[in-house]
């Protein structure tokens, strides 16, 4: 890669791809309408993306029916459900509040992207709401949306996430406990990690 084909500022970008689709812009609200809520409340699964003094994280989340609650046109809520305690995202949030959500529906090719600014808490009663198989969260996370906007469907048609065929097809990819092992100076059976991972999941699930 050479530096004279280095992209270095706006106008040079602007220039290579010319100007935004007026669709493009006119789509973005400053907050959910009907059609937009209806996406989000269907969506099981959402990226969430932060930035904080260790930098960049953007990890998954995923819950029962909807990934999130919608609260009113400007905000929407979600659990932290059990994970591995590592908190980037929780991290980030308390350190610099801007948020960024990809929502995905399974077999809708569309998405939608949701910016805003993040607060966490620890309320009881707003925990106790959240609570699933008797199982309460141990914060929630709240979404005051500046942005919202819905991302056309090209960049899932060109992966052919949801074809079927793709689905049935074996991936070639390691487990994690291969992956596992592959960070680990100490003994790891990775046969043995991948074989209980789906146990040990759903007993964690919450």
């Amino acid at each position: 890669m050479t530096k004279e084909h280095i992209v270095t500022d706006i106008d040079q970008l602007e220039t290579l791809y010319g100007e935004a689709m007026p669709r493009a812009i006119t789509k973005e609200l400053r907050h959910l309408n009907s059609e937009y809520r209806a996406f989000v409340e269907a969506a099981p699964f959402m990226a969430v993306a932060t930035v904080g003094s260790e930098g960049l994280d953007c990890s998954p989340r995923g819950d029962r029916g909807s990934v999130v609650r919608v609260v009113d046109e400007k905000t929407i809520q979600f659990a932290d459900r059990r994970g591995n305690n590592r908190l980037d995202t929780l991290r980030n949030i308390v350190q610099d509040n801007r948020i960024g959500l990809l929502f995905l529906v399974p077999g809708v090719s569309e998405t939608m992207r949701l910016n805003g600014r993040a607060t966490i808490s620890t309320a009881p009663d707003l925990l106790a709401s959240f609570s699933v198989e008797g199982k309460t969260p141990k914060s929630v996370v709240e979404v005051t949306i500046d942005q919202a906007y819905f991302q056309c469907s090209k960049a899932l048609f060109r992966s052919g996430i949801w074809d079927l065929e793709n689905q049935l097809v074996e991936p070639n990819v390691p487990t994690a406990g291969e992956m596992l092992q592959a960070t680990i100076d100490n003994h790891f059976d990775p046969d043995e990690y991948d074989k209980t991972s789906q146990k040990r999941n759903l007993a964690e699930l919450w």
